[in-house]
């Protein structure tokens, strides 16, 4: 740990990094001021009104305007807005002569957070303004609002977003993306530090230490890494829990448990890597490689559920899949941990695997010669 700055690097810097710069990335919690452009035909105060409203919207900022749909359509395709709303001539009078004129609205989902967002504000400014026409229409018609009211809005719809009701994108993201980060660089420094043994030419030096126990010979070499691990572990628990005070419906106690298991559980998957693969360069790209798979896999981005049989399967061969699962069940649904404990099991069955891996690791240690 003292000759090789990577391992401090691996330990404390790159991960600290990590953690403020993508929990500051989503400062915000959701993207606001997108570009979106106007393609107003019918430009009367009415419609004017309806594109104020539209530009009130926090996520939404019209940007330009645009002579006719064409334009608007090419400034779409050079990335210069993510979208754009189009008004055509005689919507105010068509919609004053008891017509139904249309309006439309055009999203570049390449884009999926921001066409998303913007199609929603659209929307949304559609269905208000249909509703504001219908209003004025009764109006002249001599209708109360008491009357008005059931034939715009029959059914009132109230949401309750549960567990992140600001839906900040901060807080959705950053209780997997950073622990999966994380994991990354212990999976990594685990397999290099016991890798760099067999590329040194030390390994039998190492055991003989020993006595030629290669349990103890590992729990000694990991252990003082496990518990910086666990350590910078904690701060990031204390950082988003404490700091940034994201929704936590148990105790930090309860996470910085979770976070001691989930270091444990993939040292004990990278014993298992460089046992399967004893060179250096190969198992740490099966390391990186199961760790960036562990984003797709586990569920945050994707639902698991909703995958193939045999992916939801092997989605279980991933510690960030139980790491996500207990966050989920303890930090925002507040049960005991020991209501997940099949997933507690899980992580505990990896160490179990990098414990059980460790007489073949001996040998592997002995008779592999480095290859460059």
């Amino acid at each position: 740990m003292v000759k090789e700055p990577i391992c401090w690097f691996c330990l404390v810097i790159a991960p600290i990094f990590c953690f403020y710069f993508f929990t500051s990335f989503m400062g915000s919690g959701l993207p606001t001021d997108m570009p979106i452009g106007l393609v107003d035909e019918d430009n009367t105060s009415t419609t004017r009104s309806l594109v104020r409203n539209l530009n009130s919207f926090q996520q939404t900022e019209i940007v330009d305007q645009y002579p006719n749909v064409s334009e608007a359509r090419k400034a779409v395709q050079r990335g210069e807005i993510y979208g754009f709303y189009y008004i055509p001539k005689g919507t105010t009078t068509a919609a004053t002569a008891f017509k139904v004129p249309t309006v439309s609205f055009y999203t570049n989902f390449s884009y999926l957070v921001a066409g998303s967002l913007l199609s929603r504000d659209m929307r949304t400014m559609s269905e208000l303004a249909s509703a504001a026409a219908m209003r004025k229409i009764l109006w002249a018609k001599g209708a109360s609002d008491e009357m008005i009211m059931p034939f715009v809005q029959p059914i009132v719809v109230q949401t309750h977003t549960i567990n992140n009701p600001w839906l900040n994108y901060n807080v959705y993201l950053s209780n997997t993306l950073i622990p999966g980060i994380y994991g990354i660089f212990v999976l990594m420094l685990t397999c290099f530090v016991i890798g760099i043994e067999i590329k040194d030419g030390t390994a039998s030096q190492w055991l003989a230490t020993c006595q030629g126990n290669m349990l103890r010979a590992l729990t000694a070499k990991l252990l003082p890494y496990t518990l910086v691990f666990i350590l910078v572990g904690g701060l990031l628990d204390i950082y988003l829990y404490g700091y940034l005070a994201f929704p936590c419906h148990c105790s930090v106690w309860t996470m910085f448990l979770v976070m001691v298991l989930y270091v444990l559980a993939l040292q004990g998957l990278a014993v298992f890597f460089i046992t399967l693969i004893p060179t250096i360069r190969l198992s740490l790209s099966a390391c990186s490689l199961w760790g960036v798979v562990s984003f797709s896999i586990c569920g945050m981005s994707f639902p698991t559920m909703a995958m193939h049989p045999v992916i939801q399967g092997a989605a279980l061969l991933f510690p960030l899949r139980h790491y996500y699962l207990l966050y989920v069940n303890c930090a925002l649904d507040g049960f005991s941990i020991w209501n997940a404990g099949i997933y507690v099991a899980w992580l505990l069955a990896f160490v179990f695997v990098g414990v059980a891996a460790t007489p073949w690791l001996k040998k592997q240690l002995l008779s592999v010669k480095y290859i460059p």
